[in-house]
């Protein structure tokens, strides 16, 4: 059988590769000319719109950044005043700093300005004008927009503040939500609810919410020592380790009167 030359074999191959390349030349071409037609017809229906999106995105962002700015510049001069009224409280101009604290009491009705608002009130209170001081405080617990602690610390000291001219039901209606443990003015509110409670005959819940006040860890120790004595007084044990509350007042079971450690002789 004959064989066919090994250099007619070779001939063959390259031209077969050459009829491939080529053919795969004009693939790309004329995908590269599809690819073109359907780019240039998809801007001619979207181009318009796309470029008007990316105007918009790029005018929000800056207004973005604008209203960013201004916000850390507000942020700034609010720190400021605060700052400079609390320099005029320490040096003991009250009445300056009290109206240093007005506009920005007015104008931001969040963060700074209820921090202002509640110093002004304070000042009030400390000139003795409290109807002035109790309006303030019920207009900052009523300010939806403050923060949830600064509102019910308002409400606190408005009622700390009128406990003497309020009934027992009001001092409790304002203040029960806050008399429960885990809430930061437990222990203050807690006492005021007790006391009304008291002023209203109910004993038992009274001395029950001062044994609340006592076990209270997170409550200052004052007013759990207070709590203490007045669920005693009331007929409700409120101590729950007897040797823990004698070592923390400095008083041990061989020294029940608290002169001092106990000391054996031989």
């Amino acid at each position: 059988m004959a064989l066919t030359p090994k250099n007619q074999l070779t001939r063959q191959d390259k031209r077969a590769q050459q009829d491939n390349a080529q053919q795969e030349a004009l693939m790309r071409e004329v995908d590269d000319a599809v690819r073109q037609g359907d780019a240039e017809e998809f801007l001619s229906k979207w181009g318009k719109p796309l470029f008007a999106l990316l105007i918009v995105g790029l005018l929000a962002f800056g207004g973005y950044l604008f209203w960013q700015s201004r916000q850390e510049a507000a942020m700034e001069r609010n720190s400021e005043a605060l700052v400079a009224a609390l320099d005029q409280v320490q040096a003991g101009n009250v009445d300056s700093a009290y109206d240093r604290l007005e506009e920005l009491a007015a104008s931001d009705k969040s963060g700074a300005g209820v921090a202002a608002a509640m110093m002004r009130a304070g000042i009030a209170q400390q000139r003795g004008d409290a109807a002035e001081a109790s309006t303030i405080f019920k207009s900052v617990a009523a300010n939806d927009k403050a923060p949830p602690a600064m509102r019910e610390l308002a409400r606190l000291r408005d009622v700390t503040l009128n406990y003497d001219k309020m009934t027992s039901a009001d001092i409790v209606a304002t203040l029960k939500p806050l008399a429960t443990p885990g809430n930061a003015f437990f222990a203050s509110a807690g006492e005021l609810v007790a006391h009304a409670y008291l002023d209203q005959g109910k004993r038992a819940e009274a001395g029950a919410l001062f044994a609340q006040i006592a076990k209270d860890e997170n409550s200052p120790e004052s007013a759990r020592s207070r709590a203490r004595q007045m669920a005693g007084v009331l007929g409700v044990d409120a101590i729950e380790d007897v040797d823990a509350l004698l070592e923390a007042q400095g008083i041990g079971r061989d020294n029940p009167e608290g002169a001092g450690p106990s000391v054996e002789t031989e």
